[in-house]
């Protein structure tokens, strides 16, 4: 195996071609590791030392890649954490070659303990899915390099295993539930004018991601603190990419000529991702534009048949109720004796 280090933003333009043809074979791809992703949130919210670990067979073809980044806390301890962690990126994970797992999880520990290698007092890989072989076989083989482990589980991605049809879906709700959306659905179409639709082209995404920002910030004080000049250039920018590839659904409500709510879904393997929301809870939170448009979004995605619907990181109850399962997501943490 050959490997290669790369500290500047040069990676992601010498590696453009191969990284997601790697993410196309490996045994764990999310999302979020896409390169637009990556490359995205890396010029907008990147900052330390960019360590990416490239792996390669001795014929030259890219088997593994580590896409990280290193901090130096208060205390001087020196962290390696993953590009795109923590807060914003849902899913994330080691890109390995399915047909080489061992030998690349191998060569990332030789290379990570090496006196060449990158320099780590901590190693700090979080969001990984529960079926990610990161936290299982990568940390057995840390331990047994003498290496110190810590598993957490960070929080769960409540998701849908979606059916057939719209009325399957209903009736594997409680009663309650499947009155309570039917009665929602009812109530927004007979008191007020309603249109919902997707915005999914390039061309139209930062006017529609104006609107959106605009929602997610009045739907709670929470969320007021959220947006930062710089995630709103990262969220403008990494939008209009997503878009351009053709993962993303920016779904609006429409309650008499006035936008009320809308949801920000990634439409990607079979899948979608419900990544954001907002709503208007001046005017029309007795419609609850919020709770009706996720019902429409997990009938869209029954039509285009995904066969999964993730509500993504977080155990808020209404995702619950639309029938949703936890599934956790895990941090792992290497430490140097």
């Amino acid at each position: 195996m050959q490997t290669e280090i790369f500290t500047d933003n040069s990676v992601f333009d010498a590696l453009q071609s191969e990284w997601d043809d790697l993410l196309e074979r490996s045994v764990n791809a999310p999302f979020f590791m896409r390169y637009r992703y990556q490359r995205t949130w890396w010029q907008y919210l990147g900052h330390g030392d960019l360590q990416v670990i490239a792996i390669r067979t001795d014929e030259g073809r890219l088997v593994g890649l580590a896409p990280l980044w290193g901090s130096t806390d208060d205390r001087g301890e020196r962290r390696l954490s993953f590009v795109g962690c923590v807060d914003i990126s849902d899913y994330l994970d080691l890109l390995v070659d399915r047909d080489y797992i061992e030998a690349v999880h191998q060569t990332l520990l030789d290379t990570l303990t090496a006196d060449r290698g990158p320099a780590w007092d901590r190693l700090y890989l979080c969001s990984l899915p529960h079926h990610s072989l990161t936290h299982t076989r990568l940390a057995d083989l840390a331990r047994a390099r003498g290496l110190a482990v810590e598993i957490r589980q960070q929080d769960v991605c409540p998701v849908i295993t979606l059916p057939a049809t719209w009325d399957d879906y209903l009736a594997a709700l409680n009663k309650k539930q499947r009155h309570e959306i039917r009665r929602k659905l009812r109530k927004i179409q007979n008191e007020a004018e309603m249109r919902w639709y997707a915005v999914e082209s390039p061309e139209e995404m930062p006017a529609a991601m104006e609107v959106f920002i605009d929602l997610h910030q009045r739907s709670t004080r929470d969320k007021e603190g959220f947006w930062t000049d710089e995630l709103v250039r990262f969220f403008k920018a990494v939008a209009v990419e997503i878009a351009a590839a053709g993962w993303l659904k920016l779904y609006f409500i429409e309650l008499d000529g006035h936008q009320a709510a809308a949801m920000l879904c990634f439409d990607y393997n079979n899948e979608f991702l419900l990544y954001n929301s907002g709503y208007d809870p001046d005017r029309f939170a007795s419609l609850s534009p919020g709770n009706v448009l996720t019902a429409l979004t997990i009938q869209d995605a029954i039509r285009l048949g995904r066969r999964r619907y993730d509500f993504l990181r977080g155990d808020e109850e209404y995702k619950f109720r639309f029938g949703a399962q936890p599934e956790p997501v895990f941090d792992l943490t290497i430490a140097r004796g």
